[in-house]
Order: C-alpha cells, then structure tokens, then sequence
C-alpha cells in the first residue's frame, strides 16, 4: 500500500499508470480505483500532523524569510506560506471563496501563533502586487519589510515591450508599397518590389528576434543585430536603453534610496518620449518601489519563486494525475505533499547508501 501511494505522490504518475506499473514490475494488480482511495486516505492522516510534525519540520531551520502567495482551483483558493531560503511548506489553507483581508490576517495569525511558540523571529516577506497582504501584514507584524516579486514586475514590463514590438509590426504591415498588376518592368516598379521585400524582411525579423528587446545579457552579435532592427524606429531603441536602466535596478550595486532616487530619474527623463507612454504607466507603478526592498536586506530574496515552485507542483498534478476538486480532497493532497518534502532528506541518503553498497 506504502509503495502504491509513493508512485503517486514522489513520482507523479496517474492512478491508471501507477496501477500498470505495479502488475508490470511487482505482479500485483490494484486496481487505480482502489489506488486513489489509499491515496486520499494518506492525505487524510497527513493532513492531522499538519500542526504537529510538519510545522516543526518546517521551522526546525527557519531562516526569518517567507514567500506568501495565493493560489485558485476552480472555485476554491490555496493560501501558501514558505520559507523563502528553505523552499520548504510551512503552512497553507485551502478557502471556497475568494480571499479578503481578514482571510489573509487570520491566516498570518497561525503563522505568528507558531513564531511566538517557538521563539522565532519573522525578518521580510515576499510577495507578489496583490492588494491582499499590505494591510494584514502591518496589522499582523508591524514595519517587517515587504518585498515585492521582482519577477512579476519585469513580467508586466516585458510584456509592454512585446506589445510595442508587436504594434510595430502591425504598423509596417498595414502599410505597403502599391504594386502594378505584372511583372516590374520599370525602375519605379523594381524599386517598389524591393521595398516591398525588404519591409517583409524585416517585419520576420522583428518578431523572429523579439526575445533581444528583454534579454539581460546581450552579445556584442546580438547587439548589431539589435541595432540592424531598430534602424529607422527610434522608439525601440528608446524602449531596449530603459529595460536595461531597470535591469541595473536590480543588480544589488547600490541601497534601495540610491535605487529610488536613479528611478525617478529615470521617470524624469522617459516622460518627454511620447511614444512609449505604455511602458511609461508600467513604470509608475508603485510596485516598482516596493520591488527595491530587498536592496537594504542581502538576505531578503528578491522573488517569490519558493511559493511558486509548489504552486506549478499543484498544477502540474491537478492535470496529470487527479482531477478532483474538492476542498477536502485538495487540503489532504497538499498534506501529502508536505509529508513527500520533510522525508526527502531521509530519501536521498537511503539511495546514496543503496548506491555505495551495490558499487562495492
């Protein structure tokens, strides 16, 4: 029944292909109907160690910094706390409506309730832009330092820029050069055949090489080819010199009131082009302060992408390996997970053992 449930959870396969797995490699045959039962049984007594031994795994290293984050199934929402150095699960709570602020308060109560049992000290939070956890947090801790995920930011910037380029090409495409009917036969037409081809060319060029216009590092090639593209469209060139103001940003080279200050000169200057007013509201984003937090903090992560990787986990099982949504059902696979995570350590010294001993 252990090794069923473990095909499930540790390797992530379907019911059905567990199940084939099993009559292949042990000669026994459950069947998957039979196997999910033993599965949502698992996450029923995973989900009562919870409060117990799972928070104390959590905690045993806490290193002070979180990532909080919101989840939606369906109708219902998956609250996550994790450890932002760690990336391991501390708590989470599975809600059948939309979250609000008393929601997001109660919820970072327990987490404070078990800080204080412990003896423990919460240091900076990361977040993503949702207007959920500013108010809960000053309410539940104080002045602890909120981060804003500098990923969602240059998420939101990056797709300003595509939306330019694509705007550019459209504007190109909508505009070509009359062609008599027949062959060019004189020196206008020939000249109006080329500018023709030459406009194509470069309209498959714009997108084929779009990924240059946000790339962090660009090469010496790269950046010829950047500016064969942009001959002729300023905007673009205006568009790529302020991405990589904001990438300096973030680099650590300076604290977060230098990092302001260099931002609102750059506010400064990006008003008087008019033609990148869309990435210009990107840009006075508060969100964009807040995602210079982490600036004054060495060990304040700059991302979110602790919580992040087990909500891609959820989604990745909720399509390839069961499909039921239930609160109850989603709360105990969660449990589940957490029970896979505080026994990975055990895991891969057993196998490092195993590997040791068959070599001899």
């Amino acid at each position: 029944m252990s090794l069923a449930v473990r095909l499930v959870v540790e390797d992530g396969l379907p019911y059905q292909a567990a199940s084939w797995h099993l009559g292949r490699d042990h000669r026994v045959f459950v069947p998957f109907a039979t196997l999910q039962n033993w599965v949502e049984a698992g996450g029923k007594k995973a989900a009562r160690q919870m409060w117990t031994s799972s928070l104390n795994w959590g905690l045993a290293d806490f290193s002070g910094y979180i990532a909080a984050d919101e989840l939606y199934d369906g109708p219902f929402c998956v609250l996550s706390i994790v450890d932002n150095h760690t990336c391991k699960r501390l708590l989470y709570q599975v809600l059948d409506h939309a979250p609000d602020h008393q929601d997001i308060t109660a919820f970072f109560q327990r987490l404070r309730m078990a800080l204080r049992l412990r003896g423990l000290t919460l240091r900076g939070v990361t977040t993503d832009g949702s207007p959920l956890y500013p108010e809960p947090l000053r309410a539940v801790f104080g002045e602890v330092p909120q981060q804003i995920c500098e990923f969602h930011i240059l998420k939101e910037l990056t797709k300003a820029i595509l939306r330019a380029v694509a705007q550019v090409r459209k504007t190109l495409a909508a505009r070509p050069p009359t062609l008599k009917r027949g062959r060019p036969s004189t020196p206008a037409a020939q000249r109006a055949v080329r500018q023709r081809q030459r406009r194509q060319q470069k309209i498959g060029e714009l997108f084929s090489h779009r990924y240059l216009f946000f790339q962090h590092d660009v090469t010496a090639a790269e950046r010829r080819t950047l500016q064969r593209l942009t001959r002729g469209l300023p905007q673009l060139r205006t568009l790529r010199a302020i991405l990589e103001e904001v990438y300096r940003l973030f680099a650590r080279r300076c604290r977060t009131d230098t990092a302001l200050a260099k931002l609102a000169q750059l506010r400064q200057r990006v008003r008087r082009f008019q033609s990148v007013g869309q990435l210009l509201t990107k840009l006075r984003s508060p969100h964009l302060d807040k995602a210079l937090t982490f600036l004054d903090d060495k060990l304040l992560p700059s991302t979110s992408n602790a919580v992040e990787r087990g909500n891609r986990r959820h989604r990745k099982m909720q399509k390839t390996v069961y499909r039921v949504r239930t609160q109850e059902h989603i709360r105990n696979r969660i449990a589940l997970d957490m029970l896979r995570d505080s026994q990975k350590d055990g895991r891969a010294k057993t196998l490092k053992v195993l590997h040791k001993t068959r070599a001899r």
